[in-house]
């Protein structure tokens, strides 16, 4: 059976929309998170009930959260992202703000959110967090910043970086920073350090650049599209097309706990 599809009204018109437009790209493109990362989450989580996922985008980390929890309710304020949402039988997508979720007080056992909280009103996020959490529930926010290639190939993509630099949206900046200055609430936990791994081919690596939302960005500004005009100089660093070459980006981490009793 497939997951749940709900849309209950309560999107934010107001939301900074940067990838309903390419969210057929965006669900083909992202790389895959590591299972360690979700092994450590099953770690560290007390009860293994609800999860609550917010910006889930079209569900790249709903399906292994899936397997760590009895249950996934997975969010995102975009119905075009939300539309491309996969997820087995346990998942319920909804459209939904990650600032205001449907789910009642002091029902969900975590929440975890991947590379979404720069998008996110943190102080009315982490406000949500502490009605929804139970006491001992967990809060987990990782990212991932930008793309390592092999020596060659990394040299050749740095002038499609430097094309569509000035058009990425200026909450970037946070996942540059690791989110190391967000007001987190709750009690610390220790994290792991992780990276992201992919064995891709070229054209699979340029589908990728094609879902940046400052791909989309560049194109609307200028009519032309940034990863086409770069792609030749970047296909000779590459060698045959479908050779697959290992791509790694590095990850960030954040955990807190909310406390077990309420002060």
């Amino acid at each position: 059976m497939s997951a749940r599809f709900d849309d209950p009204g309560v999107g934010d018109p107001g939301f900074a929309d940067h990838f309903s437009a390419v969210a057929a790209q965006y669900a083909q493109a992202r790389p895959e998170y590591p299972d360690a990362l979700f092994a450590w989450i099953e770690s560290i989580v007390l009860v293994h009930g609800l999860a609550w996922e917010p910006g889930c985008g079209s569900g790249q980390a709903t399906r292994d959260l899936a397997r760590v929890f009895d249950h996934v309710h997975a969010t995102d304020p975009s119905a075009a992202q939300i539309a491309q949402a996969m997820g087995p039988q346990n998942v319920r997508f909804s459209v939904e703000p990650g600032e205001a979720t449907t789910l009642a007080d002091g029902t969900a056992d975590a929440v975890c959110i991947a590379q979404a909280l720069h998008w996110f009103d943190q102080p009315r996020f982490f406000a949500e967090c502490a009605r929804v959490l139970k006491p001992g529930g967990v809060l987990v926010a990782w990212g991932y910043q930008d793309m390592i290639a092999p020596e060659g190939v990394e040299q050749a993509i740095d002038p499609l970086r430097a094309e569509i630099l000035d058009y990425w949206p200026p909450e970037r900046r946070l996942i540059d920073e690791a989110y190391r200055d967000f007001a987190w609430p709750f009690d610390w936990i220790e994290t792991p350090v992780l990276e992201l791994q992919a064995q891709w081919t070229l054209p699979r690596m340029l589908g990728y650049f094609s879902s940046y939302s400052a791909t989309k960005r560049y194109i609307d500004a200028h009519g032309r599209d940034p990863v086409a005009m770069h792609a030749q100089a970047i296909a000779r660093a590459w060698g045959d097309p479908d050779t697959t070459r290992t791509l790694r980006w590095p990850m960030f981490v954040h955990a807190r706990r909310k406390q077990t009793r309420e002060s």
